[in-house]
């Protein structure tokens, strides 16, 4: 149940016998958050396999060596990344954004966090990030070494909320929110959820897989440090932009450790 748990929360995609009977499911279930991570990651390889399997097909049928372009799939490979997930951190990559861009106070920050409408900041940082993980997947494309940061990338991602949400406390205790549902997230889930991460990372990607690793713990103690200084502690949108980052700058890592 609490596998069922992860995916209703972090994905789109249905569990029809699933009913959740207590939020603190959720943080429970966060044990099982880079397992999803890393489905997201083998759906998305799915599709760069199955159009390099066309291409070959397309190829062998019209007697002339067809390559499907890397941009246009890498693209494709962002948006399906963002179907499965409803946009749900890139949901909290900009309200982070906008509340910590644009606030002055705490309550200022937390204020602006709860509004849904999009400002100038969140634009940006939405931007920036779905550049930087389209052309970063577009690069590994075209090194065709895209397998396995592909694979670790939204594995990473998912695991960096766990720990977040262990060491911090909860900016809205008061006010009740998304956030609240993870507190209950304990030393269990987290040693659990990094050991499964860390041995995929190094099984996948070796010393390279060691350093996309580092370079997200070091990104998550960043959004932390920021976090605490504002808002003193962590939301859900906190939460799902440090997932948003993690994921492009494994990426990003990636492409620079390939070349």
């Amino acid at each position: 149940m609490r596998l069922a748990a992860a995916i209703m929360f972090l994905t789109r995609i249905p569990v029809p016998w699933y009913r959740p009977d207590a939020p603190a499911n959720l943080g429970r279930a966060s044990v099982f958050f880079p397992v999803i991570g890393l489905g997201i990651g083998a759906l998305q390889w799915g599709l760069l396999r199955g159009v390099h399997l066309l291409a070959e097909r397309v190829s062998a049928f019209s007697g002339h060596q067809y390559v499907f372009p890397a941009p246009l799939l890498s693209l494709l490979i962002v948006t399906l990344g963002v179907a499965i997930t409803g946009a749900l951190h890139l949901d909290g990559l900009a309200d982070m954004a906008d509340g910590f861009g644009g606030g002055r106070t705490r309550e200022d920050v937390l204020r602006i966090m709860r509004d849904h409408s999009i400002g100038s900041y969140g634009a940006i940082a939405l931007i920036l990030v779905l550049a930087v993980k389209a052309t970063s997947i577009c690069l590994l494309i075209e090194r065709n070494s895209a397998f396995p940061y592909l694979l670790a990338a939204p594995l990473l991602a998912r695991w960096a909320i766990v720990p977040l949400a262990y060491f911090l406390p909860y900016a809205r205790a008061e006010e009740g929110g998304l956030g609240t549902m993870m507190e209950s997230a304990g030393l269990f889930q987290l040693l659990v959820s990094t050991l499964f991460t860390l041995g995929v990372v190094l099984w996948m990607g070796g010393w390279r897989g060691a350093i996309c690793l580092l370079t997200c713990m070091l990104a998550s103690l960043w959004n932390a440090r920021v976090s605490m200084r504002r808002i003193q502690g962590m939301t859900g949108d906190t939460l799902g932009a440090n997932a948003e980052i993690c994921e492009a700058l494994a990426l990003t890592a990636g492409c620079l450790l390939t070349q």
